[in-house]
This record gives structure tokens, sequence and C-alpha cells, in this order.
């Protein structure tokens, strides 16, 4: 029996392109699997690297789900595949803009409707709210989350605070004054294959709908708790900044430069001071109530766990 897979996916450096390809050679080459893959294109541009005002201008919509439209696709028979698998990032601890005008249209509810949804995300280390987000939006469409992969950069969290704005902002992604190398690691992608092989063997093993994760005890998801309460605090504070900003207009109205202005400046305080100070209290908080924050690690990799 022929099984029907689509990916549905946004890449904008074109980093989770290259993931995703690796990921799903094993798919392509198996004549037992019909793969269909959508790459989202939005209506408006979204072209990388980011000039510096593009990328915090997108901030409050990206936290407010309040995305341009994608423009149209079109699949042969939408409801009938056998799996979904979504591929994004995260932008300000929320879905991409396109990811997220896709699971808002009419078309993922039908694409979605019933189906077992596999997501992969690529990133610089945050993603758990961004994907509590995701979880959320799929089952408003009544998908099924099956399984989670997460593909995180190779430079530590204190690094990335250099090298993924550089690659954000000129393209440049070589190691450079002692620092790491940003994004994900060649050896991250090459290794991505394992997925595929497993999904082609759970694909070939089930002659029925899939219902529960494929991709257990393959190192999917491992959740580093120095970030959890972390994402926590701010996405709250992009939530109310976001708002804030919206009250100056649109995205790429000049009205809202001043009050970027002021919140970039707040944010690079915040990062220089605030940031270090609270990673020093969270990890006396971890070894204080470990038991309770590897409940919550758990929940948070289900349901592909480690």
């Amino acid at each position: 029996m022929i099984k029907r897979v689509l990916v549905v996916y946004y890449s904008q450096s074109g980093q989770l392109t290259r993931v995703l390809e690796r990921m799903l050679s094993p798919l392509h080459e198996n004549p037992a699997i019909e793969l269909s893959i959508v790459r989202l294109e939005s209506s408006e541009d979204f072209t990388f690297p980011w000039s510096f005002w593009r990328f915090f201008d997108a901030f409050p919509e990206s936290v407010y789900l309040d995305p341009p439209n994608n423009l149209p696709f079109e699949l042969e028979n939408p409801h009938e595949f056998d799996l979904i698998i979504i591929g994004y990032q995260p932008w300000f601890l929320s879905p991409s803009l396109p990811m997220s005008a896709f699971l808002l249209s009419d078309e993922a509810k039908i694409i979605l409707k019933d189906k077992p949804v596999m997501t992969v995300i690529g990133c610089r280390n945050m993603w758990i709210e961004a994907h509590k987000t995701l979880k959320e939006l799929i089952s408003k469409c009544q998908g099924q989350l099956i399984d989670n992969v997460v593909f995180s950069d190779q430079s530590g969290p204190l690094e990335s605070f250099i090298t993924t704005p550089r690659w954000m902002l000129s393209g440049k992604k070589d190691s450079f004054l002692g620092f790491s190398r940003a994004g994900i690691s060649d050896d991250d992608i090459v290794s991505s294959e394992r997925f595929g092989k497993r999904l082609v063997e759970k694909l070939q093993d089930n002659s029925h709908l899939i219902n529960g994760p494929m991709l257990k005890n393959l190192g999917a998801v491992q959740v580093d708790d120095r970030f959890i309460a972390a994402e926590k605090i701010g996405k709250r504070s992009f939530r109310i900044w976001g708002a804030l900003i919206r009250l100056f207009g649109k995205r790429g109205s000049k009205l809202r430069l001043p009050i970027l202005s002021f919140y970039i400046l707040f944010l690079i305080t915040l990062i220089i001071t605030v940031v270090p100070i609270n990673m020093m209290i969270q990890a006396m908080i971890r070894r204080l109530f470990k038991g309770k924050i590897d409940k919550i690690r758990e929940i948070l990799e289900a349901p592909s766990g480690r």
C-alpha cells in the first residue's frame, strides 16, 4: 500500500531545507512512499539576511500571530495524506509568520483534520514556547501531534547572542574571533537521516493511520532546562511590548521607529545586565527543585522523548 506523506515547511535562510532534504532522503528513495513537499512563500518579503529594522519590526506580529497571507498552493486530494510533517523556525518565541499563516488558514484545517502530524524545528536554542503555540494551532485544526524533532545551533547559549544575530543580519555564519560557527552543525544534519529511516520502517509496518510516536529513543528532542523559565518570562515580556508597539501602527509604519528603538535599547540592556543574573538564580532554583523540573522537562519532550 502506497503511503502519502506531505511536508509543509518554511525556511528563510535555507538551513531547514538542508535538514529536511537529508532527513527525508530515505522517504524519497522508497517507491512505497509518495512524498509531496510544499515550501511556504509569504505574500510579503522576508528575504535573508534580515535588515536590522525589518527584523525587529516583525516581532509584534510574530508574537500575536498576525501574519501576512501566504501565496496559494495546490495539492491533489489534500485530505488523504497518511502523515503530515511541518518544518518551521521560531521567531521571537513564536512560530515564524509564514508558518502561522498556514496553520491559521482554511487549507490547514482541511489538510490536518484527523491526521497524524510530526514537527521539525530548526532554531538557535529556544523553541519551547513556540512549540506550545504550534501544538495549540495543530489541535485547532483537529490534527494529532505524534512526533517532534529539534535541531539547535552548535553555538553555546552565550556565544549565540553574538553568532546568531551576526548570521541573521549579515548572512555570515563562519567562525570568527574564537566564536563557534553559527547554525546547526553539519554533523547534526547528516545524522538526521536516522529519523527518515525510522519513518520508512514505521510507515511500512502500519497498514492503518499512525496514532503514536515513531521516533522514540533516537534523540529527537532534548529540553535544556536552563531555558524553561527564561522562555516563559521572555514570552510575557514580548506580549507586553508587542501590544505596545502595535498601538503605533502596522508593520512597516514609520510611527513605530521611536518605540522600536526604545525597545531595542531596553532589550540590549536586559541581555547585558539582567540575563546573566537570572541565569545564576535559575541555576540555584534548578538544584533545589530538580525532581519537579525533571517532570516538566519530560512533559515538554513529549511525544518523541529523547
